[in-house]
């Protein structure tokens, strides 16, 4: 029986886990990558003996990539190693309050309590509702198709639905954890699960509540390697199960036949296959190699998510009051949000995201340094983005910096990167440098986002971080397996 060919476009970790799907199925997978390595937004840089990754940051579900690695071989053949955060973030306010984050939920409540005053049994019921919510939920919106969505409740039993039937979805994000706690620091402290898909907590479903239940309830890890070793992990998996690759191969059209996509056009050649899966942005498809095809709604006039301003610091020293994860919160959260989605303005009194992997990773910097990766969110758009745009974002990193930690960075750093929603845009493919593709700011978010399969054409599917579930690795790696199923069906 002749073997049945598949074109990937793409290789983010959307990408790289369908190509391992979908070659451990028995199709001859060939994926078109425009960049010189895989990744997508999952890269690496190094500089004057540091090492940074330049993407998702946060690992949590670390059992999504193990089972992938596992498909077609035996575990004796897997390399990729990672460990559990024995402190998942650390957080601190403009009043001199640090708030760390131990691995166990009960720990967490009863740090929470000392430094808050919030009883630790708010946080325990929070944290349960959360994990029940996302039990009854996680096979219908996560790991399955949304046109599946229906048939899956009729398979459920009414209690296993029971948490989801007592979500308000039209009550925000924060308008549920102003009622569940009375902190106004623990209240930042939850809404801020709404940065993961790029949306605002003043506006999101209170849905995404449960998003926390990854972090406080299953946990969260680190590659004994960094983040670029889980790219690498899979990159090698799909080599070994004949995967093959191009590089530097810019897709520039997909030609249509009735209800199928025939040819796939590069620079060089025209491809034929029998299945096509984008793991582009597919504003960004839509807009380029798919123009000619019929654009969906949620693409003409997309509600994108945020986009980013990360500079990528080696410092002279190290500083023992900071965690591999960290957070600076501002002094007026609303305001932020107005800032990033109302006014399109950067905000002057920005959260400041530290991630140093060299905490973990003694190699990511020389030794006595690290190496900071410092993120504030940013409007989607790439027209304001200029020196001075990205001056000011760096001056109120600097006065957060040393309002908050009493650290005057601008003495301390020896080399600097800077990545913006116009670098995103170029080297990512995101629309407009958004992080996430659309953001999730209506309840109607995550029925509207672009689904896994086309509707119209019947080989022709999609994947990564733009579409259905979402974005970050863990939803990544869902669509990736919801593909996977797709096409297993064809």
């Amino acid at each position: 029986m002749k073997q049945k060919k598949c074109i990937i476009i793409g290789a983010g970790i959307g990408g790289l886990a369908t190509s391992v799907r979908l070659a451990a199925l028995g199709y001859e997978v060939l994926v078109l990558e425009k960049n010189r390595l895989p990744g997508g937004k999952m890269q690496q840089i190094e500089r004057d003996g540091f090492r940074f990754d330049t993407g998702p940051s946060l690992f949590t579900l670390p059992h999504l990539v193990t089972d992938l690695l596992a498909l077609g071989s035996t575990p004796s053949d897997l390399t990729f190693k990672f460990n559990k955060l024995k402190n998942v973030c650390r957080y601190f306010y403009d009043d001199g309050t640090i708030i760390n984050v131990p691995e166990k939920p009960e720990d967490f409540a009863r740090e929470i309590e000392i430094k808050t005053g919030e009883p630790a049994a708010n946080i325990l019921n929070y944290l349960k509702t959360a994990n029940d919510r996302y039990q009854s939920s996680a096979d219908l919106f996560i790991f399955n198709p949304l046109k599946n969505i229906i048939s899956s409740v009729r398979n459920k039993k009414p209690k296993e639905l029971k948490p989801m039937l007592k979500v308000k979805p039209l009550r925000t994000m924060h308008k549920e954890n102003q009622i569940s706690f009375r902190s106004p620091q623990v209240i930042q402290i939850f809404d801020r699960y709404a940065t993961y898909n790029g949306s605002s907590p003043y506006k999101a479903s209170s849905m995404l509540n449960m998003i926390s239940h990854l972090e406080h309830n299953e946990g969260a890890f680190f590659p004994e390697k960094g983040m670029y070793s889980i790219v690498e992990a899979i990159f090698h998996k799909a080599l070994s199960l004949g995967v093959k690759f191009q590089f530097d191969t810019v897709v520039n059209n997909l030609i249509s036949e009735k209800n199928r996509i025939t040819k796939v056009i590069t620079g060089n050649d025209e491809l034929n296959a029998d299945v096509v899966v984008s793991d582009m942005d597919v504003n960004m498809l839509y807009r380029g190699p798919a123009k000619k095809l019929k654009m969906p709604g949620s693409v003409k006039k997309p509600d994108l998510s945020s986009s980013a301003i990360i500079f990528y610091w080696g410092m002279k020293q190290s500083f023992p009051q900071l965690d591999v994860h960290n957070i600076l919160f501002s002094g007026d959260y609303q305001r932020e949000f107005q800032s990033i989605f109302k006014d399109h303005q950067l905000s002057n009194d920005p959260t400041v995201y530290i991630f140093i992997s060299s905490k973990i990773v003694k190699a990511d910097a020389p030794e006595g340094k690290e190496n900071w990766f410092v993120m504030i969110n940013v409007p989607p758009g790439t027209e304001k983005v200029n020196q001075k745009w990205i001056d000011q974002a760096r001056e109120n990193i600097f006065k957060k910096i040393h309002r908050t930690l009493k650290i005057n960075p601008r003495e301390k750093i020896l080399c600097e990167e800077i990545a913006t929603s116009k670098t995103i845009e170029r080297n990512t493919g995101s629309w407009k440098g958004a992080l996430y593709g659309n953001n999730s700011n209506s309840i109607w978010s995550a029925f509207l986002r672009h689904q896994n399969k086309s509707g119209k054409y019947n080989n022709l599917f999609f994947t990564g971080g733009s579409v259905h579930p979402g974005g970050g690795i863990p939803l990544c790696l869902a669509s990736a397996a919801i593909v996977g199923k797709e096409i297993e069906q064809l």
